[in-house]
């Protein structure tokens, strides 16, 4: 399966996620469902929280997961309040909408949900492929 198989039908063809993207540890994109756009520097970031276990800045300042653009036409990237985290993952929201992170040994999968839909079904679709793919040495 490719990497954009994961993310038309393991995830958003679920109905449970409304954007999808996933990436490998060092920034780089592997796949992302249309018009959703994460900086190499945000997956950075929050690789570098799950390895180091330093989760203050996220608590204070927030998460920024992806970008959304203006009316003017600028970018700016999307804040979400840090709400927990485990092991392998953590979830985030922002009003009615919210995402799960998901770090495997080679990739991050970050999903985000939206008005609708809910939290737990789409962290339980992102974390079912995530152990997935750490059970196949991803």
């Amino acid at each position: 399966m490719s990497w954009q198989s994961y993310i038309d039908q393991s995830l958003l063809g679920t109905g449970q996620v409304a954007k999808a993207a996933i990436h490998g540890l060092d920034g780089q994109t592997w796949a992302t469902s249309n018009g959703f756009k994460v900086t190499e520097d945000q997956v950075k970031k929050i690789v570098n929280a799950f390895n180091s276990g330093t989760l203050s800045d996220f608590y204070t300042s927030g998460m920024y997961i992806g970008t959304q653009t203006c009316e003017d036409g600028t970018e700016h990237e999307v804040k979400y309040k840090f709400i927990k985290q485990n092991e392998k993952a953590f979830y985030v929201k922002e009003g009615d909408t919210g995402a799960c992170i998901y770090i495997t040994n080679k990739c991050l999968i970050i999903a985000v949900y939206e008005d609708g839909m809910q939290a737990g079904s789409c962290n339980n679709v992102v974390e079912r492929l995530g152990e997935y793919l750490c059970n196949s040495n991803f």
